[in-house]
């Protein structure tokens, strides 16, 4: 939506697809389903970057990434069918290397960097691009664990 910051964008996002998972199941007649639901997004110079729509449009974003840093923000929804839910945006820092034209060809050519927020996997080869993170790196992947185990540790959603 017009307006709406990078972070409540890709809460929305989660949200969005938490409540379509739980739709379709009747709470009434169900045992109680737990669903977990995220999203991704790049923000570089406040444009927000999601999926490529092809190989030029990943070399696009992969030149605007070239030697700087962005923010990679995951949210996440858990939802229980008729009960509690928690939501968190997490956010992490990425630093890239200067990136040669060469390389950009090439990567913007894999199947990996099409369906990644950003254009890169950084688990994959998209790694070698990244000179460093601040934050989570399971966030930069597309759901940062660490926070999402202790969120249902806490909502008594996992015992012990």
């Amino acid at each position: 939506m017009d307006g709406e910051s990078p972070e409540r964008l890709v809460a929305r996002l989660a949200q969005c697809k938490a409540q379509e998972a739980l739709h379709p199941i009747d709470s009434a007649a169900s045992p109680p389903v737990l669903v977990i639901a995220a999203d991704t997004i790049v923000v570089a110079d406040g444009e927000v970057m999601g999926k490529p729509a092809g190989a030029s449009d990943a070399a696009r974003m992969l030149r605007r990434l070239s030697g700087r840093t962005h923010r990679v923000l995951s949210a996440y929804a858990l939802m229980e069918g008729g009960g509690p839910s928690v939501q968190r945006t997490v956010e992490t820092q990425v630093v890239f290397r200067e990136l040669p034209d060469a390389w950009i060809a090439w990567y913007s050519g894999l199947p990996e960097s099409r369906d990644k927020a950003g254009a890169y996997a950084i688990q994959g080869m998209g790694g070698a691009m990244v000179s460093h993170i601040e934050g989570s790196y399971q966030n930069v992947v597309g759901l940062p664990m660490e926070r999402v185990v202790w969120d249902m540790i806490d909502m008594g959603w996992v015992i012990l």
